[in-house]
């Protein structure tokens, strides 16, 4: 509705040579702005599964000594960490080994 309003005000509200302008200009710049974010998208894969948590911190909210449970993005996951960890504490996910999160103190 709004590309209608738009065209109309431009063909009848500028003078004769510019409402056609307008609208190539407008026109031209949809298109390059749809391209880039067309190919700005399929650049960047989706990282989901085991990938995306490797690497990523987590929150002690079950002492781990080695095993206790984590917080990831608002869920609960087993980890175990060597290391030791308390309650609190930041960490961070090394590897993922049959649904338990193998952690490192951050």
């Amino acid at each position: 509705m709004a590309v209608v309003v738009a065209l109309l005000l431009a063909i009848f509200v500028l003078p004769s040579p510019w409402g056609l302008v307008a609208i190539v200009v407008g026109a031209t710049i949809e298109i390059g702005e749809a391209w880039f974010f067309i190919r700005y998208t399929r650049r960047r894969r989706a990282v989901t599964g085991e990938e995306g948590l490797i690497g990523r911190r987590a929150q002690v909210v079950e002492a781990c000594r080695p095993d206790g449970r984590v917080r990831v993005h608002g869920e609960l996951w087993r980890a175990h960490c060597p290391g030791g960890a308390e309650v609190g504490e930041t960490v961070r996910i090394r590897a993922i080994r049959d649904l338990t999160l193998e952690v490192e103190p951050d």
